[in-house]
């Protein structure tokens, strides 16, 4: 791929996540928290967790989909939870998500578990995103965090299961896909699980 390539894609994708983040920042947040309950509900049987699977879901920031009535329930049937803290501009960790206990600021507005919980390898992610297509591809947030951390659980021989999280609103026509970016085989949004098969 051209470096000038490389740069309309970069352009592209910035272009879609902007549209994409202002038709979610402007759902009715109502409409918000019912979307968070019924994906609780569908994912609960969609992703079909074993006691002992760890889930790394996330801690809501501006508008985006809440997973906590999800992770609970997850949690409810034995799995682990966990949500990412930023270490540095590349790398993320898991810190396991434990009732009770207080939640600091672990960067990029999130907060969560401090540096004392327990560092987790999901086997189940739920993974946040800006923009979708109907072929599994995301726009993230542009720092490419869960990229690097997906690449890096790899290297080590782990493949967690992957899910999209996100709302209705957020579907574009075509994300432009790069080699690094990572497809997802699921996603789950307020009208349900939506499968996509991966190429390659």
């Amino acid at each position: 791929m051209t470096e000038e390539h490389h740069s309309s894609n970069r352009e592209l994708k910035k272009a879609l996540r902007l549209e994409s983040l202002a038709r979610r920042d402007a759902l009715d947040p109502h409409r918000r928290i019912e979307a968070a309950l019924v994906i609780a509900e569908a994912g609960l049987s969609a992703i079909g967790v074993e006691p002992g699977d760890v889930v790394s879901g996330f801690m809501p920031i501006r508008s985006e989909m809440d997973t906590r009535p999800l992770l609970a329930a997850l949690a409810e049937k034995g799995a682990r939870v966990c949500v990412p803290a930023i270490l540095d501009k590349t790398t993320i960790v898991f810190r396991e998500l434990v009732r009770g206990a207080p939640l600091v600021d672990t960067g990029f507005g999130t907060v969560g578990p401090a540096e004392d919980a327990a560092v987790l390898d999901p086997t189940i992610m739920l993974v946040p995103l800006a923009a979708f297509d109907a072929r599994g591809h995301r726009i993230g947030y542009g720092a490419g965090h869960y990229d690097r951390a997906i690449a890096r659980l790899h290297a080590r021989g782990l493949h967690p299961r992957l899910f999209g999280i996100a709302f209705d609103c957020q579907e574009v026509e075509r994300v432009p896909a790069e080699a690094h970016d990572v497809p997802l085989p699921a996603i789950l949004t307020e009208s349900g699980l939506r499968r996509f098969e991966i190429e390659g």
